[in-house]
């Protein structure tokens, strides 16, 4: 019933190729490629690429990182501030001192006690409706609505 075996994280941190270490403070847009770890404090817009199209663009921010600006990547492991939207493609994980201020969406959500979140949640892919169902626009859906 109980398996002992430990399982293996999803995100893999040796992918971190890159810093931006406490006390640098970057103004802008910040692009990166596999993995990065902030430390630091951005004020704009954080986006990951993945570089082979297969592996997701990893983003680390630490207790002591802070964004002020909208996060966009593949997994995000986050334990400091944002302050903006994120889009997490994969998997986010929420640890303890994360305290994030704006719409998170996600496919997948890990959230540690202590963690916050001022905002909505919502999450993406894996419909449970059925692939042949298709949405009426909003004119056929009035047109309909009258003629009952």
């Amino acid at each position: 019933m109980f398996s002992k075996r430990k399982k293996q994280p999803i995100i893999k941190m040796t992918q971190l190729s890159s810093l931006i270490a406490e006390g640098v403070e970057i103004t802008g847009d910040v692009v990166f490629t596999s993995g990065m770890r902030i430390d630091g404090r951005v004020n704009g817009n954080v986006v990951g690429r993945s570089l082979d199209g297969k592996t997701p663009a990893l983003l680390v921010l630490s207790a002591k990182g802070h964004i002020e600006g909208n996060l966009r990547c593949g997994d995000a492991v986050l334990n400091g501030a944002v302050t903006g939207d994120l889009d997490i493609e994969n998997r986010l994980e929420l640890q303890c001192d994360a305290r994030v201020c704006g719409t998170i969406r996600y496919r997948q959500l890990q959230l540690e006690v202590g963690a916050a979140v001022d905002g909505q949640l919502v999450k993406v892919g894996t419909s449970s409706v059925a692939d042949n169902v298709v949405e009426l626009g909003a004119e056929k859906v009035a047109a309909t609505a009258e003629r009952r």
